[in-house]
């Protein structure tokens, strides 16, 4: 037996069946063994010319005789659309073209097998050496690798179980028909083989007659022509097939398979949501990430962080109860909203969060991730592909509209952009809102606005001569806020599982970023640009909000280990305040 196990290295095929046009949107699934002869001459004539013909030839020989079987990977169709220049109507004319494709994972192979075919030692070592040099099979955008396997061994990664003929194996399985009946679960497709008989004819070389000399001394010669090395069928081209108005190439033969009816189902598993999960709950694999581009003719700056978050917010909540309204009663998502049924804040912070962001560093906000721990469910899922336009109350939003355009969903394992990445150190890039005010009275007050008290033997001499004070103080603000700071990240890792027992609040360390008065500055990354946590708008549109008169700040943090974003810390949260964002030095520096 022989078998051939081909992976497509980008996860898509992109091959048009033969009579087919490309903008018909069909795949041909599985390859036509026609197409992967043809592959396999390609890559002998550009990458080995030295090995001789007679070494090749009846190695393609043995596998022109046998139609193949194949298994198949699971897979799934898509298409892009794109306009191709045409000329037809002047200079500026456009053509849409469909370029429909088969979806596959990059680790799956598709494995191709001649079940009665063999080949000594030497001949197979000469197919390996050819297959390894194998890089695309269909259009040049479906790059592959190919492997000649034995028949004890898998394809590394394919999932297959073995190879050997009448196992059971994992995939769809397509096999010629030979006049079988086709079973009700499967559908017949149609493969364009090689004739054994008429492939390597070389019924396209052509005589031509030459005249030389004059009179007497005139002579004929007849002298034959090839258009292609070798002249096969085979190798004839589609230009010269077209030219001379075949339908079906010389040397080819149509073959019925049954291929299985759903070869294009994927069935999802249920798996553990990537990255972490709240007090070690366990929760199913959802989507849990939301990427959009903001475009508009005036973007919002990042001091409006919170006013877009709060739009994003309200938009969201709106078209989910749209889209789940029953007998005149919207519903109500827990997830979008971060409240109860009954009105009442969630606890955990496994709810959405709204994080607007400025990726290329003007200043100006171009992005918004809209991230839930516990994932999105189905009617929230179709409320964010809904997302179109926000309405942020900004000056000359009439005019200028804030337009959305969705990037991208997926889990936190697969899809972790922008905020997302993980990394050993942060930088606040919103002010850090401090979660509750100093206390100014009592025993436990935050004296941090009169007292100097610096050091732990400060501390002591001040017991000592009387003082009533049983916690530290600070020097100034900057001080109580760390520890505030250092609280919420002890309440950070008290909840990701990722994080219990492995990091320790007390050894993470913290730094205020000042400039050289000693002020809070947020550097934006990407950017020269510095701002002061007072610039950022911190009130929400909610009565009694009091963001703004929190003690707000902006940090350094390092951590001992990578943290998977996103890292929002403090008051408003949820809102893009207090949102650190990943820094690596060799990049930032």
């Amino acid at each position: 037996m022989i078998a051939i196990s081909l992976r497509f290295l980008a996860g898509r095929y992109h091959a048009t069946p033969w009579g087919r046009h490309v903008n018909e949107g069909a795949v041909e699934w599985p390859p036509s063994p026609w197409r992967i002869l043809r592959a396999l001459i390609a890559t002998w004539k550009r990458t080995q010319p030295d090995v001789p013909e007679s070494d090749v030839k009846p190695i393609l020989e043995t596998l022109a005789a046998e139609a193949p079987e194949f298994v198949l990977p699971p897979a799934s169709t898509g298409h892009t659309r794109h306009y191709m220049p045409w000329f037809k109507k002047g200079p500026d004319d456009r053509t849409l073209v469909f370029d429909t494709f088969v979806a596959v994972s990059r680790e799956a192979a598709l494995l191709v097998r001649w079940p009665n075919a063999s080949l000594d030692d030497t001949q197979r070592q000469t197919l390996s050496r050819i297959l390894a040099n194998l890089n695309t099979l269909g259009r040049s955008e479906s790059w592959c690798a190919a492997e000649l396997l034995e028949s004890e061994l898998r394809p590394s990664g394919s999932g297959f179980s073995d190879i050997l003929p009448g196992s059971t194996t994992e995939g769809c399985h397509v096999t010629p028909l030979n006049s079988r009946d086709v079973p009700d679960d499967h559908e017949i497709v149609r493969l364009l083989c090689a004739d054994a008989k008429s492939a390597f004819a070389e019924d396209h070389v052509a005589t031509v007659t030459e005249t030389t000399g004059r009179g007497r001394k005139r002579q004929t010669s007849n002298q034959r022509t090839t258009l292609y090395d070798p002249a096969w069928n085979l190798c004839m081209e589609t230009l010269q097939l077209h030219k001379e108005h075949w339908s079906d190439p010389p040397g080819s033969r149509w073959v019925q398979y049954a291929r299985p009816r759903d070869c294009f189902k994927i069935e999802p598993k249920r798996e553990r949501a990537a990255g972490f999960s709240p007090r070690g709950r366990s929760t199913p694999r959802c989507i849990q990430v939301a990427r959009y581009a903001l475009d508009s003719t005036v973007l919002p700056l990042v001091t409006e962080t919170l006013p877009v978050a709060e739009a994003a917010r309200r938009a969201l909540m709106s078209i989910h109860g749209r889209l789940t309204q029953r007998n005149g009663v919207r519903g109500r998502s827990a997830i979008l909203s971060g409240k109860d049924g009954h009105g009442n804040p969630l606890s955990g912070h496994t709810h959405a969060y709204y994080l607007p962001t400025d990726e290329d560093g003007d200043g100006r906000l171009d992005h918004l991730t809209v991230f839930a721990r516990d994932g999105f469910g189905p009617d929230e899922c179709r409320a964010l592909d809904r997302l179109s336009k926000l309405n942020s109350g900004r000056d000359a939003e009439a005019r200028h509209p804030l337009r959305m355009l969705l990037l991208g969903m997926g889990t936190l394992r697969d899809y972790h952009p922008g905020p997302l990445r993980p990394s050993r150190e942060w930088i606040s890039i919103t002010p850090y809102l401090a979660t509750r005010h100093p206390r100014e009275r009592g025993g436990r007050r935050d004296d941090a606005r009169f007292w100097s008290i610096r050091t732990d033997e400060e501390l002591a001499t001040a017991r000592e001569s009387g003082h009533p004070l049983r916690r530290r103080v600070f020097s100034n603000s900057q001080g109580w806020l760390v520890e505030n700071l250092r609280g919420e990240i002890e309440r950070l890792i008290d909840q990701r599982e990722d994080l219990r027992g492995k990091l320790s609040a007390d050894q993470v360390d913290i730094s205020p970023q000042t400039d050289q008065h000693g002020a809070f500055r947020i550097n934006l990354p990407g950017s020269a640009l510095a701002l002061r946590p007072i610039q950022f708008k911190r009130f929400r549109r909610k009565p009694g909000d009091d963001g703004g008169h929190r003690l707000a700040g902006s940090f350094h943090i390092k951590f001992d280990l990578e943290v998977q974003g996103p890292l929002l810390l403090g008051s408003s949260s949820h809102f893009g305040m207090g949102l650190f964002w990943p820094f690596h030095r060799d990049t930032e520096e």
